[in-house]
């Protein structure tokens, strides 16, 4: 890679913000709506989730779907896949100790995918009031994918469930591109 390749590739991902996201944003002012009240980013025993309800010891994570490994929506880059793949696994591996931690002490934790915010924004807060009902949800995260073919055409995704609730799953499949879309709301006349 050329330095002026890396140089535009470097200002890119420092212009990734890792708080105040429009989904963050959006989920959180729908919460408020319903009543709930909450801390943003506060310090909980095991790190800072998104949105914190110290009084109900609940914490909700919403996690990008390229930087979790959403098995609907990430993109396998085509360059560096060892590095993408350590980065994969760890942010997997991160997120299973952050619940497992947080649900040993008696938090509820919801971890929601940021596609959902804009696809499902009440199912996300009804899920989050009702957070009890969430502890047993199964939850599949991507912490491998891996070319099959030298045109990068075909993948296998190694998926694990982030409570370890279920045995890893292996899919094989065409790469795909494709992304959520926010559906825009038609301008008034």
């Amino acid at each position: 890679m050329t330095e002026d390749v890396s140089a535009k590739r470097s200002a890119l991902m420092g212009r990734i913000r890792g708080t105040n996201t429009e989904p963050e944003t959006v989920l959180r002012s729908a919460l408020w709506k319903r009543g709930l009240r909450y801390r943003v980013h506060a310090k909980t025993p095991v790190g800072r989730p998104d949105v914190v309800v110290a009084s109900k010891k609940l914490a909700v994570f919403i996690d990008g779907c390229f930087w979790h490994g959403c098995p609907l929506h990430y993109v396998r880059p085509r360059t560096r896949d060892e590095f993408w793949s350590a980065k994969l696994a760890e942010n997997l591996a991160r997120d299973m100790r952050q619940v497992d931690e947080l649900e040993a002490l008696g938090w509820r934790v919801v971890r929601v995918w940021e596609h959902e915010v804009f696809t499902n924004l009440d199912g996300v807060v009804d899920r989050i009031l009702a957070a009890s009902d969430a502890l047993n949800v199964v939850s599949w995260r991507l912490f491998r994918v891996e070319p099959l073919d030298e045109q990068g055409t075909r993948e296998r995704r190694h998926l694990r469930e982030l409570r370890g609730l279920a045995a890893d799953r292996f899919e094989e499949q065409a790469r795909h591109t494709k992304k959520w879309t926010v559906a825009k709301s038609p301008k008034p006349t």
